[in-house]
């Protein structure tokens, strides 16, 4: 039987965020370079693609546009909120919700995590971890596709 998986993919569009300025100075981010930051990553803009469990995430700002691919269960290379390369792995934690550590190749710094869960309700909750500060950002489809749809977020036939 083929496996099922949650389908992230979409338009999404930041409907509330918590503690993302308090993430970015726990992460040792000047108060200069927060301020932009936070001013530019107040409205993100999402795009996620998924075949199977391979996520291509695409973030866009009106500073700037990441993009990250990565397939759960193996481990990637991407660089952290505040910009330090290193090694994240993804795993399900649950039917509907990755969530990934992240190891830094050099340097020091806080521990750092990531978990994306898909809602019944048709939301996408990120939240973003450095050290014990958790920023928690809620998003809603921007389009009709997937991500616009009431779903059932824990499907049958993963094991």
């Amino acid at each position: 039987m083929e496996r099922e998986f949650p389908d992230f993919s979409g338009k999404w569009k930041m409907k509330t965020s918590e503690h993302f300025e308090e993430l970015l100075k726990a992460l040792g981010v000047n108060v200069f370079v927060r301020k932009i930051a936070v001013a530019a990553a107040s409205s993100p803009a999402v795009e996620i693609s998924q075949d199977g469990e391979s996520l291509h995430i695409q973030t866009s700002t009106s500073v700037r546009t990441t993009q990250v691919s990565f397939t759960v269960g193996q481990s990637f290379n991407e660089t952290t909120v505040d910009g330090r390369p290193c090694t994240s792995f993804p795993k399900w934690e649950s039917d509907n919700k990755i969530s990934c550590e992240q190891t830094l190749q050099k340097g020091e710094g806080p521990k750092t995590a990531w978990t994306r869960e898909l809602t019944g309700h048709g939301e996408l909750i990120l939240t973003m971890r450095a050290g014990d500060v958790v920023c928690t950002r809620v998003y809603e489809s921007s389009s009709g596709g997937a991500a616009g749809r009431e779903r059932d977020c824990k499907p049958g036939g993963r094991s």
